[in-house]
């Protein structure tokens, strides 16, 4: 099989499609022909070895495809079902091997691009909605990167929950997408408290979800609520420097919190739960996904350059 290798840390230059003997199947685990792939911030930073992994390694973990092969003591699959995944290792490939208790069953009138689209980025909406900081109805909250998969998918989640959505972009091509998606205001990077502040008559916002980093965070502390969430959950911009939690006291009883997707998909159970959901508002209407970008896996590191220099939209995956 084909697949897409870091042999080193570095630039997108660095990955590499080679051909493989396809993986063994251990017990538990099923083999999946690849119909689409996620490509994720989270591979850049396995890619440059901010998130480092022993190399070589084949890059990617979330995807869609069809079982066609399954190994002992599997249960609940068959040969041709149509699964996705998230946090599955070596996606980036033609095939993959996959644990049974990663998959979740894609239903009839789901396209294989939005099965693949939707696992990381709409479970991370879900849980930042629903869990990290729980919206409520009334409530002002920011999105960054308002144009982002995650931003769209959360713009939308905040809106069914009934808040108001303050959402920040770098072009004017993705505040039209942002404000599509529902949001009610659409500012850049620059001025986004003021806009914030004046849209909530000085109060603050309920919660700021912040996946830029260095370049949002000490804002996105400024323009909280008293007892207000900042929920950090990602770094595109470059980690945020150590701060002295004193001034959380200070700024008005705030709380900061780091979260990770693996933790809030920790069991089966809750894995279905959040996804079952999903799918039920992409079926019925409620929920959009916006695929941005396309490329053939032989254009893996083009994709990871116009992700990193943000220009791309939505989700980006690659069709092997």
């Amino acid at each position: 099989m084909r697949a897409v290798e870091v042999t080193r840390y570095g630039e997108p230059s660095v990955l590499t499609l080679t051909e493989r003997e396809p993986d063994p199947l251990p017990a538990g685990h099923v083999r999946v022909h690849v119909a689409a792939v996620g490509v994720n911030f989270i591979d850049v930073y396995q890619r440059t070895g901010a998130y480092p992994r022993p190399l070589p390694f084949v890059l990617g973990g979330e995807g869609a495809g069809r079982v066609v092969e399954i190994g002992p003591q599997v249960t609940g699959f068959e040969i041709g079902q149509r699964v996705a995944w998230q946090g599955v290792p070596g996606s980036y490939a033609e095939q993959v091997v996959a644990p049974v208790w990663q998959l979740i069953p894609v239903p009839d009138g789901v396209s294989d691009e939005q099965a693949a689209a939707l696992p990381m980025q709409g479970l991370t909406a879900h849980y930042l909605a629903t869990t990290s900081y729980r919206i409520q109805p009334g409530d002002h909250v920011v999105i960054h990167a308002g144009a982002g998969g995650v931003g769209l998918l959360l713009t939308q989640l905040a809106k069914l929950l009934g808040a108001k959505v303050y959402t920040t972009v770098s072009t004017k091509e993705k505040a039209e997408l942002s404000l599509a998606a529902g949001a009610d205001e659409v500012v850049g990077y620059a001025d986004f408290d003021q806009v914030v502040r004046r849209g909530t008559s000085g109060l603050g916002a309920a919660a700021a979800y912040d996946g830029v980093g260095r370049a949002t965070f000490e804002k996105s502390l400024s323009v909280l609520a008293v007892r207000g969430s900042l929920v950090l959950f990602g770094q595109s911009s470059g980690p945020v420097p150590p701060f002295d939690l004193a001034r959380l006291g200070q700024s008005g009883s705030l709380t900061v919190t780091r979260p990770t997707l693996r933790d809030f998909v920790a069991t089966p159970a809750e894995l279905l739960r959040r996804s079952s959901e999903l799918w039920r508002w992409l079926s019925d209407g409620r929920l959009e996904v916006h695929i941005g970008r396309t490329f053939r896996l032989t254009e893996a590191s083009l994709a990871h350059e116009e992700l990193q220099a943000r220009r791309t939209t939505g989700k980006v995956l690659l069709l092997p």
